[in-house]
């Protein structure tokens, strides 16, 4: 994971994903990004779902069968093979990009995000001849993470992969809170709202979830992929292994044991990036603490013909507007799956500079927010995060810094334990 400003590094060890991580001169923005790291890890799907199983292996002796759907599903799958091991006979493994450690002899698939495809009917159908071929004897275990709802799909007639589009291109681009656009979903899916655990027939089944919805509700994850059946017996038990509160968790935890003061919200975020960004930054400004912490999930309406940004960027931008020349004020914002919209950045990192970076690089702040471009300001000013794959998908966080560049304790400025993710 970096920074794009980490053009002077001073340092470097790997990331979550693998890549080189390399550390700002600036120790302050090192700091966030050893707090957004330490999130990361928290909720990765590997060792959340080793530490779910690792406990009930003694009864999951086999065959065990997963089938692994969602951003985080081949990490998801790594933990179940870690915890299980010889007990699992078939892996089945249905994500958006391929996966760069695969596991020997799994199924893969592809799936398209955020726009379904004709290979997420693909890979649907075949997540629907999985379940109904089933051996009598499998224990299915099911692993489920955001993206799911656009990966796989099995269309209820007479609806077409055109109306599909349709209805996803609407949902992102209108900003509609994600249970509504989950609802619009279920109209049109043989899937989803519990119709594939029907499928089950009433079988025994454990499913574990991470989740990147309000509530970590199992009916709304994946537009409720293996939430409760529609019709007849239901014999899944249900868990959610991760979610964004666990990532504030983890952050709240570090900063404190490097000795800074944190504050964390009483309740999830879930509102226009703009107005967001407005409340972080006044947040964080009026604070006593020294850390501020948010999770949860902006919203942005786009209009027909965007630039190029996420969410996440967005509100960063917005941010930087509001904390220019506040020397001591910097914020993270960032998608903690590592993709923020449809560019490959997981958000950014903006400080009092800035809107200056900006300016010298001959753009313009407002224009760009209002065109809906942030990243192409945010690359100018150097303030892009990108971490690639992070194998775990919770939702948006958003850490704020209040601190001189002095007062960063030595710990996190030399890259202290958590500064090193393997």
């Amino acid at each position: 994971m970096r920074s794009s400003r980490a053009a002077s590094a001073t340092a470097s060890s790997r990331s979550c994903a693998g890549a080189e991580l390399e550390t700002s001169a600036d120790s302050r923005r090192a700091l966030l990004l050893e707090l957004f790291r330490c999130a990361l890890l928290r909720v990765g799907g590997e060792p959340c779902v080793r530490a779910a199983l690792e406990p009930l292996s003694a009864t999951l002796r086999g065959p065990v069968w997963i089938a692994a759907v969602g951003k985080a599903a081949p990490a998801m799958a790594r933990g179940a093979h870690a915890a299980l091991g010889a007990a699992i006979e078939h892996t089945l493994i249905i994500t958006h990009e391929p996966d760069p450690a695969p596991l020997a002899g799994a199924e893969l698939h592809l799936g398209s995000h955020p726009l379904p495809d004709a290979r997420s009917l693909a890979a649907g159908a075949r997540l629907l001849e999985w379940v109904r071929g089933l051996p009598p004897a499998a224990q299915p275990l099911f692993l489920i993470s955001g993206g799911a709802s656009s990966l796989v799909e099995v269309l209820e007639p007479p609806y077409t992969l055109e109306d599909l589009r349709a209805l996803n291109r609407a949902g992102l681009a209108s900003g509609i809170p994600i249970a509504e656009f989950n609802r619009r979903r279920l109209a049109l899916s043989a899937l989803k709202g519990g119709r594939l655990t029907a499928q089950l027939g009433g079988r025994a089944a454990l499913a574990l979830f991470i989740s990147d919805v309000p509530g970590d509700d199992p009916a709304l994850i994946g537009s409720g992929l293996l939430g409760p059946a529609s019709l007849g017996a239901d014999h899944v038990r249900r868990s959610v292994v991760a979610c964004i509160d666990d990532a504030v968790g983890a952050v709240a935890t570090r900063a404190a044991a490097l000795g800074l003061t944190v504050q964390t919200a009483p309740r999830r975020f879930a509102d226009a990036a703009l107005r967001l960004a407005a409340r972080f930054a006044h947040e964080l400004a009026l604070s006593s603490a020294q850390v501020c912490v948010w999770g949860g999930e902006s919203t942005v309406v786009l209009p027909e013909q965007p630039g190029r940004g996420g969410r996440s960027q967005h509100l960063a931008l917005a941010a930087a507007r509001l904390i220019a020349g506040h020397s001591q004020l910097l914020l993270l914002a960032a998608g903690t799956d590592g993709m923020d919209g449809v560019t490959d950045d997981a958000g950014a990192l903006v400080d009092a500079e800035s809107c200056a970076r900006i300016a010298l690089a001959g753009l313009d702040a407002d224009a760009c927010l209002a065109g809906f471009d942030a990243a192409r300001a945010l690359a100018a000013s150097g303030d892009l995060v990108h971490t690639g794959p992070t194998g775990t998908n919770v939702g948006d966080l958003v850490i704020g810094l209040k601190l001189d560049a002095a007062a960063v304790p030595a710990a996190a400025a030399h890259g202290g334990p958590a500064a090193r993710v393997l």
